[in-house]
């Protein structure tokens, strides 16, 4: 099991580059309403407001294509938003325009 473990985190390790990459084909504006409707509420409920503190705080996490687009995927598990890997693009293009301006 830990073996399988292990290849299956280096393959998802492999793969982020090339979804990073789709990252820079996703829509703004699709991003924007999936972000909207699956997310908001659970960072408000951390940070207050709208949530958008999360992505514009001094310490935040994520500093690369690479890592916002792993932080998506996460998201996207972790509150079972369901959203295909194209809808992460959008979502991970939305909060790069929006917020992060990563090269």
């Amino acid at each position: 099991m830990k073996a399988f473990l292990a290849t299956l985190s280096l393959t998802l390790l492999a793969a982020t580059p090339a979804i990073a990459e789709s990252m820079d084909k996703g829509d703004a504006r699709i991003g924007k309403t999936l972000h909207d409707k699956s997310c908001i509420a659970c960072h408000a409920s951390k940070f207050g407001e709208d949530g958008s503190m999360m992505y514009s705080r001094a310490d935040r996490k994520v500093t690369s294509k690479q890592q916002l687009t792993a932080r998506v995927k996460a998201c996207n598990n972790n509150v079972g938003a369901g959203w295909f890997p194209e809808e992460e693009a959008h979502v991970a293009a939305y909060l790069n325009a929006t917020y992060y301006h990563l090269k």
